[in-house]
């Protein structure tokens, strides 16, 4: 057949023709790497081709020596519509050169190899293509970012809209002065745990265009709301009365019910109105003409108040419940017990603060009278706190004692000083006073509290029966790291 029949790839090539062209791609690599030999390529004696006229083309080292001196032209394109030997399936792209089965971007009309070290052709260094790792580095950069960004913008929405605030934890009265700014309306809300953040309870204002909204003066808000309900309630006038319930917890002392007379925004001073009072006089139930306060008389219960009530209104509310609860019966069975009305009450305040069941109540109360009655020292730990809370205030309530509190020279210290302390140490409730007007008939002269965390106490006639319940109770605090297991049966 001629070659000037066309097949359908263009003109068909003799052998000879063939072995040129591959001679001269070979040529090619050769002046594109000078320091590298040429890639192992099929001869045409081994593939069993003719020949021709090989031996023209210079083979080895040599011949890249040769073509490195004597370059040809960077990229000459085959004649049109004719394929190149080995490429018969598909044309050449446009933009690249073949060499060593690959090929090569070229920039600026030459071949680059990108390859800073001696390597055959086509081997890439240990871990792949150096432009695949940095770009899978990168992948890995641009993702932690975009995670890092997500999280940023989770955490800006949830504090910006708090969808999940709880609003159940209770309520405070809170005093907003005239002329607060909503920055400064934010920083008090914080404060009195209405709102988690007094920034982003500005901006919230700010989106909801409500900042110059927000009304000054008293207002009863839940604790833990959202920006969005705490703004609304603050957009509208406050209510020109808020009742507000004073809970007074039995046990509390002087000290501490003020701390909540200030929370309730009561005004005044509960101390100071706690002196003494005309409604009551402790020395008609037999206290020492020099006590000093009322403490005992307080009595603990709910109150009705209105917010901004004076503290004196809740002084006369608590003598006034007293009153009606401790009366002539009281008295006679003080009487009967060989103490005054007034050491009754005392004795109640001790059984209050020592005592976690109603079970150890009328058991508390015999401890004491038995411990009077043989001129022991009471050795009660409650009259020691309430020493440490007269010098340190009421948060030494909420701390362990130390071999160093024990000795403290305090006339509350009942176990250094024999007798009752001088004035009741907590306001008592009415099942601690009966308990104290009525003790178990019992000899018991100890207790401790038990090792199995429920609240009870253990109580013993004899000092050996004492200190075996004692080792009992230190060993379950060591085996719980300083402190009782939790209660089995609740």
């Amino acid at each position: 057949m001629s070659r000037a029949n066309r097949s359908g790839h263009g003109f068909e090539r003799t052998p000879e023709e063939r072995e040129r062209d591959r001679a001269e791609r070979a040529r090619r690599r050769a002046a594109s790497h000078p320091d590298a030999a040429p890639a192992a390529e099929a001869s045409p004696a081994a593939e069993g081709l003719p020949t021709g006229n090989a031996a023209s083309a210079p083979q080895g080292p040599a011949a890249a020596a040769f073509f490195a001196r004597d370059p040809a032209p960077a990229a000459e394109a085959a004649p049109p519509g004719e394929a190149g030997p080995g490429d018969d399936a598909a044309p050449a792209q446009e933009g690249s050169v073949a060499g060593h089965g690959k090929r090569k971007t070229v920039r600026n009309g030459a071949p680059s190899t990108g390859r800073p070290t001696e390597r055959p052709p086509g081997e890439h260094p240990p871990g792949g293509s150096p432009r695949r790792a940095r770009g899978v580095t990168r992948a890995r950069v641009g993702a932690l970012l975009a995670l890092a960004l997500a999280g940023a913008v989770v955490w800006f929405c949830v504090s910006l809209f708090q969808p999940f605030a709880g609003a159940g934890k209770g309520s405070v009265i809170v005093e907003i002065p005239k002329g607060s700014s909503a920055a400064d309306i934010g920083s008090i809300l914080a404060h009195r745990g209405v709102v988690a953040s007094s920034f982003f309870f500005d901006l919230r204002a700010l989106l909801e265009g409500k900042r110059g909204d927000l009304h000054s003066g008293r207002f009863k808000l839940k604790r833990d709301m959202s920006y969005s309900a705490a703004i609304a309630a603050l957009s509208k006038p406050p209510p020109a009365v808020i009742a507000v319930k004073v809970v007074i917890p039995e046990g509390f002392s002087r000290a501490q019910i003020a701390r909540l007379a200030r929370a309730d925004t009561l005004k005044g001073d509960y101390l100071a109105a706690t002196l003494r009072s005309s409604l009551l006089d402790p020395a008609r139930l037999g206290a020492p003409a020099r006590t000093p306060d009322l403490e005992g008389f307080l009595f603990p219960a709910t109150y009705d108040l209105s917010a901004g009530a004076p503290v004196a209104r809740l002084v006369r509310l608590q003598l006034g419940a007293f009153r009606q609860r401790f009366g002539a019966a009281e008295a006679r069975r003080a009487r009967l017990l060989g103490v005054t009305p007034y050491g009754l009450l005392t004795i109640a305040s001790m059984v209050e603060r020592e005592a976690r069941t109603p079970r150890d109540r009328p058991l508390i109360a015999a401890v004491i009278y038995n411990r009077l009655r043989r001129g022991m020292p009471l050795g009660v730990d409650a009259t020691i706190y309430y020493a440490l809370a007269q010098r340190d205030g009421p948060a030494a309530y909420e701390r362990q004692l130390t071999a160093s509190d024990l000795l403290i020279d305090s006339p509350y210290n009942t176990r250094r000083r024999r007798g009752l302390p001088p004035t009741p140490i907590a306001n008592p409730g009415m099942a601690s006073i009966l308990a104290a007007a009525h003790p178990a008939r019992v000899d018991y002269l100890y207790y401790v509290a038990a090792p199995d965390g429920c609240g009870e106490h253990r109580f013993s006639s004899t000092e050996a029966r004492f200190q075996a319940d004692v080792a009992a109770y230190r060993e379950a605090l060591q085996r719980n790291g300083g402190h009782l297991p939790a209660c089995a049966r609740r």
